[in-house]
This record gives C-alpha cells, sequence and structure tokens, in this order.
C-alpha cells in the first residue's frame, strides 16, 4: 500500500519534470531547433496551428543569392549571425545545398536578415554584411562571421564591432569605407526592412527558410532540404 510520503517522493520529480519539459520547449520554439547528438535539429512547429505546407508570397528583394538568377527552386532564408543554429546550417549543410543544387543551377538561395533581439552583435554583423555588399564582398563578409564564431567554441558566441572591423579586413574590404559605412548605420533600414519582411511571412525563429514559398523552420539535416528540394523540382515538371 502507498502511504503519504511515497506519493510526496513520486510527486516532486513528476513536477521538476513538467518544468523542464516546458521550459526546453520555450528555448525549441525561439530558436527554431535544438541540435540532438547528431548537431541536427528537429522542426519547429511553431504556434498557433499554421499550416506550413501552404506557399508564402515571400519577396526576394535585392539581397543577396547564390545560384542562376532564374533557378527553378528559389530558397530564401532568414537568418541571424549570431544564431548557433544559424551557424549549424552554415557548417553542415549549406555546403551539401551548394554542391548537389546550387553549383548544378537549380536552386537559387536568397540571404535575407533576421537579427534575434537577444543577440547584440546580430544586427551590427548584418549591416556588416550589407555594407561588404557595397564591395561586392557580402558572401566573403557572410562566411567570415560565421567561421570566426566558429573557432571561437560552441553556442552563442559573445563579438564586438571591433572584431568585425578586423575580419573586414581579413577579407580585403577597404577598411576606410567599410567602416564610414558600418559606423554611419547606412543599412540599418535595409536589415530592418528583411526583418519586417520576415514577420510578415511568419517567421519567428532562426533560421528560417521558404521553398518555393514553403516554410522550412530549423538547422535541419540535408536530407530533410534534398527531400523539400526534390518535391519542388518534381511540381514543376
Amino acid at each position: 500500500m502507498e502511504n503519504k510520503f511515497d506519493k510526496t517522493k513520486l510527486i516532486l520529480p513528476g513536477a521538476i519534470l513538467i518544468a523542464a519539459v516546458l521550459i526546453s520547449g520555450s528555448i525549441f520554439y525561439v530558436n527554431g531547433g535544438l541540435p540532438n547528438k547528431n548537431s541536427q535539429a528537429q522542426i519547429n512547429q511553431g504556434a498557433g496551428g499554421a499550416d506550413d505546407s501552404v506557399p508564402v508570397d515571400v519577396a526576394e528583394d535585392n539581397d543577396s543569392f547564390l545560384g542562376e538568377k532564374n533557378a527553378e527552386v528559389v530558397i530564401i532564408e532568414f537568418s541571424d549571425f549570431q544564431c548557433p543554429f544559424c551557424r549549424s546550417f552554415w557548417r553542415d549543410t549549406l555546403p551539401l545545398i551548394k554542391k548537389e543544387y546550387i553549383d548544378t543551377g537549380k536552386v537559387k538561395l536568397v540571404y535575407r536578415d533576421f537579427p534575434l533581439s537577444f543577440h547584440p552583435a546580430a544586427h551590427p554583423a548584418a549591416q556588416a554584411a550589407e555594407c561588404a555588399k557595397d564591395q561586392d564582398k557580402f558572401w566573403e563578409m557572410h562566411d567570415k562571421i560565421f567561421s570566426e564564431q566558429e573557432k571561437m567554441g560552441s553556442g552563442t558566441i559573445q563579438f564586438t564591432v571591433n572584431d568585425i572591423k578586423k575580419w573586414a579586413g581579413q577579407i580585403g574590404l577597404n577598411t576606410g569605407d567599410f567602416d564610414q559605412c558600418l559606423d554611419s548605420e547606412s543599412k540599418k533600414g535595409e536589415v530592418e526592412k528583411d526583418t519586417a519582411d520576415g514577420s510578415n511571412a511568419g517567421v519567428n525563429g532562426t533560421p528560417a527558410f521558404f521553398i518555393n514559398g514553403r516554410k522550412l523552420v530549423g538547422a535541419q539535416p540535408f536530407a530533410v532540404f534534398k527531400a523539400a528540394i526534390e518535391e519542388e523540382i518534381s511540381s514543376v515538371k
């Protein structure tokens, strides 16, 4: 027979377990997916019961892209330069998408900014990439920002505007022009427009992708992107 003492011992661990699940769920929602032991993320289902299978009209704007201009499949990525999950996508998945689909002319990848409010370096880093674009080195700066963080460890890495300026010089930018662009915040409006467009499309965490308008959230493994891309390729044949 159970006594009251035994029930109390059961209730307390149960309450702790429920609290842990709720907390982990909130973290998962904000960040767009938590990595498993293979550094892969699960799908963030989001809130409100939205049907991510329904295409969303998301503008490419005039943002930087990889691939053929008129590729049949367009992936629009909303990303945060200080987000560890965005860095995981850059490190693990983007190279495979690039090799199989972007370099073969099947996919166009458009990068749009979505700096999260709790990442203090994300907004200046986004502006920095736009400043580098003025010197035709957007993707060099994009890769540099992620690669330098990768050297520093895992998780969210803290870096400063001075770090960004140093990296700009290391990729061969005219540092005088770059520093003036960054210090003036002349690209702030461009970054904020990307963020507003993302919010209007239902983005609430990073990274978030629209594959021919179909939403895919989180640093998914290549197999998930491959399935979605192949479905789009088949649908346009």
